[in-house]
Order: C-alpha cells, then sequence, then structure tokens
C-alpha cells in the first residue's frame, strides 16, 4: 500500500474510532437531561433503551468520523501548504458546522422513524436549537483535543508519547534504541547554487518525503537538524522486518520516484547518506519551556561519527557490526566488510559494514 494512502485509512480509522466514542459519551450525558425543545424527558425512565441511544451515538460519531477524518487528510496533504493557518482554521470551521448541521439533521430523521418521537429537523432548526449548538461547543472541545493527540503523536510517536503522558520520563530512563544519521549528500554545492530560499524548499520537500515513510517502518523523528534529520526506533521495532535498513531504501526509492520533479524544479535530484548504530542510552524530558525527549549516551555520538564516514568511503549506508548482527536480510541486500575504524572522538575502533540494496 502507498504511503500517502496509508496515511489516509489510518487517519481515517482514527478519527472513526476516537469520534465515536465521543459521541457515545455526549449521549451518555444528554441520556440524562431534560430536552425541552423536543418536549419529551431523556432518562432512564424513558421507553427507550438506553442502549439504543447509545447505538445512536455511535452512528453519528461514525458519520462524523469519516467525513472529519477526510476533510483533516485533505487539509493536511493538499491544501495547508496554499492556505495560511488563519484562512485554513476559517475554511475548516464552516466545513465543520455544515457537517454537524446535515449529520444531526439526518439522525433526527432516523431517530424519529425508529422511537416515533417528533425532533426538530425543519429548514434553519439549528439556529435557535440549543441542543446544536450545546453539540457545537462540545465538538469544538473534543476537536482540540484531537488535534492535540494528533500533535503530540507526529512529535513524539505512538509509543513515547504513551510513555510521557504516564511520566516515564520524568526521571531518566535506561533504554535499548537504534539511531540513523541521515544526511543531504552535496548540501553544501547545491545550497550554493540554488541560494538559502529555493535551498530550504528543497529541504523541505525531501523531509516530506521522508516523512511519508515513516509510519510504514516504525520510526520517529528525534531531530531535524539544518539539512540532516535524526531518526530513532525501539530496539524492538528496529530489528522487526529490518526496519532500520528498509527505511532508507524506501526513502531513496520515494526521491527516484519524484527524480524528474526535483530535477524540472530545483536542477538537482537529492541523494542522502546514513548511519546506523544502536545500544542502551539514557531518555529524559528536558525543559519546562518548548519541553522535549532528550537522548543522552554514547549512541547517538556513534551513530553520526558513521555516518560522517560515508563522505570518505564513497557509500550511501554505513552499520555498525554490533546492530547488523541483530538483523535477518535476506538476499535482497548485500553487506560488505569496510574494516575496524577509529572514529573521531572515540577510545575503542568499530567494525562498519556497508549495506546496499541488491
Amino acid at each position: 500500500m502507498r504511503p500517502r494512502v496509508k496515511q489516509f485509512f489510518e487517519l481515517l480509522l482514527t478519527a472513526i474510532v476516537y469520534w465515536s466514542l465521543a459521541f457515545t459519551f455526549f449521549i451518555f450525558i444528554r441520556y440524562y437531561a431534560l430536552d425541552t425543545e423536543a418536549g419529551i424527558v431523556v432518562d432512564a425512565t424513558m421507553d427507550v433503551p438506553f442502549t439504543q441511544w447509545m447505538g445512536f451515538g455511535v452512528l453519528l460519531g461514525v458519520l462524523i468520523g469519516f467525513f472529519y477524518g477526510l476533510i483533516e487528510f485533505l487539509f493536511d496533504k493538499f491544501l495547508l501548504k496554499r492556505l495560511n493557518l488563519g484562512l485554513s482554521i476559517l475554511l475548516r470551521t464552516q466545513i465543520y458546522l455544515i457537517l454537524l448541521i446535515v449529520s444531526m439533521s439526518l439522525m433526527s430523521f432516523v431517530v424519529e422513524e425508529e422511537m416515533d418521537l417528533d425532533l426538530p429537523n425543519e429548514r434553519g432548526w439549528w439556529r435557535t436549537s440549543k441542543v446544536f449548538w450545546i453539540t457545537v461547543v462540545y465538538f469544538v472541545v473534543s476537536s482540540l483535543v484531537f488535534s492535540f493527540l494528533k500533535i503530540a503523536k507526529e512529535r513524539f510517536g505512538r509509543e513515547s508519547f504513551l510513555k510521557l503522558l504516564i511520566g516515564k520520563y520524568r526521571k531518566p530512563a535506561e533504554e535499548e534504541r537504534v539511531f540513523m544519521f541521515l544526511d543531504l549528500k552535496s548540501s553544501t554545492t547545491i545550497a550554493e547554487k540554488l541560494g538559502h530560499l529555493a535551498y530550504s524548499k528543497f529541504i523541505q520537500e525531501c523531509f516530506l518525503d521522508l516523512n511519508l515513510v515513516l509510519d510504514a517502518h516504525s520510526a520517529e523523528v528525534y531531530q531535524y537538524v539544518g539539512d540532516e534529520a535524526v531518526l530513532s526506533w525501539s530496539f524492538k521495532n528496529a530489528v522487526k522486518r529490518n526496519n532500520c535498513v528498509a527505511l532508507f531504501f524506501a526513502f531513496q526509492k520515494r526521491l527516484r520516484k519524484r527524480a524528474l520533479h526535483y530535477e524540472r524544479t530545483y536542477g538537482h535530484v537529492p541523494e542522502f547518506k546514513a548511519g546506523l548504530h544502536g545500544g542502551r542510552l539514557i531518555v529524559v524530558e528536558v525543559g519546562s519551556v518548548k519541553k522535549e525527549l532528550a537522548y543522552h549516551g554514547d549512541v547517538i555520538n556513534t551513530s553520526s561519527r558513521i555516518q560522517d564516514q560515508c563522505n570518505v568511503l564513497g557509500e550511501k549506508l554505513l552499520i555498525s557490526k554490533d546492530l547488523l548482527e541483530n538483523l535477518e536480510l535476506s538476499s535482497t541486500y548485500t553487506e560488505r566488510h569496510i574494516g575496524n575504524l577509529a572514529l573521531k572522538g572515540k577510545a575503542s575502533s568499530l567494525d562498519i559494514y556497508a549495506l546496499k540494496k541488491a
């Protein structure tokens, strides 16, 4: 499945589940409230079973979740580059208001038919409906929560975010992780030819292409530093299906697929080089302003030094022997022993291998 298609379905499923739960909870609250507009008391003494009300809540959540996920995907992937933040928020607000009006009108017809109730659903009913505007407020709050969770997942990664929520990293914690330092080849030359503005757009597009292959390979972005990206995995996710290696070649494939675009737009087809290493290190929350996760340990420095050797050795992907021995590479990969290298800043040398796609 293509990365963009996979991202769409993941966002759609997440939105449907989230809004189903959100509106189920909303119906749970409304079930015990007095609905003066409809002239009925919605409480436990009603003839309509509570489970039936909950079923309509789920149905409403699925309906809104589907279109909400679709709208969010279209804005995130196609419209955000062309719209400023203010205009984007204004357009979404209008679309979501229409979505609520249409969804609640449809649901009122269904409820009337199934429960034999007289609910307000004539043209313009929503203008004076207290229930509708209460629902709008609830939707706005729930949408903010959804956006917060989405941004936090993108910022920290799913696993790290969950651990942050339970406070695991308030105190330094030891973990086994794998890091990849991914750097643009010939970056200085390209920057001089393009100029700083075009070069920034060039790097931005490269990293957008990188983002499209992250989820499929369970990778998290630790940092973007200029034209370099630092990626991270839990050790388990890194070795699973050889994710840490497969991501690099998936990124290369993505860049080759868009080579004509890069050539026409910037006059350069980007090439990246990478260094891979893993081991135990410390993870901890740092800062109170712009709080983030920090990784402390030799693994970080060693991964960076391995990547530095790519230019020296003329290789695109270098990996430490320690990490390579934990992978089960198929015949689609070829490995070549570079040797026991003395890396800058390290007292002991390290066995390094070069990897290529066969």
